[in-house]
């Protein structure tokens, strides 16, 4: 079978575009914790300065943070996030949990969240219409983009 002239249209491969690249899920995670100072998104993530300085314009440019001068002499920003970059925070929350539960033993874990109610954080995704726990033997994919189905493209 040939190779698709054009891939999947998909809302997954479209916000990889925004935040996909190398740092950007990291960037997000320091400033969802309050750290939006540049020397302390440096220090907190690793990331050389000028690839930390693309990728926070690229972050700005698509709306998920916004950058606000804390000084003037000399000129420095904070970042934060806004709601489309706080509405990502879940989703940081998920692979967290992934990675805890895949990557590391219970002793070994970097961070935990607490959640209001004092307990620790274990996203669920979850149902909105029904409330039940999102399993993968439950879902049934229905293409909406023209010329596609769950196999892939249709015959031209």
């Amino acid at each position: 079978m040939p190779a698709a002239r054009t891939p999947r249209p998909c809302s997954i491969a479209d916000t990889l575009a925004l935040v996909g690249e190398k740092y950007s899920l990291l960037v997000l995670r320091e400033v969802c914790l309050g750290n939006g100072r540049f020397d302390q998104l440096v220090r907190n993530i690793g990331a050389p300065r000028d690839i930390l300085t693309t990728r926070l314009r690229r972050l700005v440019d698509v709306g998920i943070l916004t950058k606000r001068a804390y000084s003037e002499r000399p000129q420095r920003f904070e970042y934060r996030p806004t709601q489309a970059g706080l509405e990502l925070e879940p989703v940081l929350m998920t692979l967290m949990e992934w990675g805890d539960r895949h990557l590391r033993t219970e002793d070994d874990r970097p961070m935990v969240v607490e959640h209001v109610c004092g307990n620790e954080l274990v996203p669920v995704v979850t149902c909105r219409a029904c409330g039940d726990e999102v399993r993968h033997e439950d879902l049934t994919a229905h293409p909406q983009a023209p010329g596609w189905t769950v196999k892939g493209p249709t015959a031209a």
